[in-house]
């Protein structure tokens, strides 16, 4: 039984101060139990929001560079973000891939330095809405798949959590149906399926992201092979995360 996962991406929200009154009174409240929850926010406030933080929720960050140190100006490394005691790190978002140029290649990379440092990656996947409607979809969540996999030993497959997120449906009010979300996180599991086996594919954890809230959270995770939502916007608001979780822990 995969534990369900809702992880905020808060993007470049916040500051410090605000990030931190955030989580304090996210953790006064009483969280579902059976609900891995996770914060996801620039590197800045990480420091502070993993001292601030408990069992409850995980802290992690948006990105991390692969190399342990270098001439990478603007970089933070993973290997500090272990040190840190950052507990997930977002690797490949659409964002990064299309406005800084990042590609499966580096996603490898830095999926593989993750579970070095037993930082749990969240790898994201999707298409553009030229990509879906010329029907070149397919290959293209395969591919990203099976490269951000690429020589990641079984065991430690099976820590990774993949969210799928349509690009189409990222900032612009739209949003892929749950039958819609549910048949590519299954294409997903299969493509995870065929590079290893079938239990490696179940233990995975499959997130959904594309205009997830509390309306509408239940009528995802109702879907079985999605496990969670990787949310933007809607994390931005306690009593708005709080309903997420609770949705997820209701559905």
């Amino acid at each position: 039984m995969r534990t369900p996962f809702i992880a905020g991406n808060w993007k470049m929200h916040k500051t410090v101060n605000e990030a931190e009154a955030f989580l304090k009174e996210l953790l006064t409240k009483d969280l579902p139990s059976g609900v891995d929850a996770a914060i996801c926010a620039p590197f800045i406030h990480l420091d502070r929001l993993v001292q601030a933080t408990n069992d409850k929720v995980g802290i992690g960050a948006e990105n991390g560079h692969f190399e342990a140190q270098g001439a990478f100006t603007g970089e933070v490394s993973i290997d500090s973000l272990s040190d840190l005691g950052v507990d997930y790190v977002i690797i490949g978002h659409s964002e990064r891939r299309e406005m800084f140029n990042e590609t499966d290649e580096s996603v490898n990379k830095k999926v593989l330095k993750a579970l070095e440092k037993d930082v749990v990656p969240i790898v994201c996947c999707g298409e553009t809405l030229e990509e879906r409607e010329n029907e070149t979809y397919i290959e293209k969540i395969t591919t990203q798949i099976e490269k951000a996999f690429k020589d990641v030993d079984a065991e430690d497959a099976k820590k990774i959590v993949v969210a799928y997120e349509p690009i189409w449906a990222i900032g612009t009010g739209k949003s892929a149906t749950s039958e819609d979300a549910n048949k590519m996180c299954q294409l997903v599991r299969e493509t995870i399926e065929k590079t290893f086996n079938t239990e490696i594919s179940e233990a995975v954890r499959i997130q959904y992201g594309g205009l997830v809230k509390p309306e509408n959270i239940k009528e995802y995770m109702s879907e079985p092979h999605i496990d969670g939502a990787l949310v933007g916007g809607a994390s931005l608001e306690v009593e708005s995360f709080v309903a997420l979780l609770e949705g997820a822990h209701n559905a």
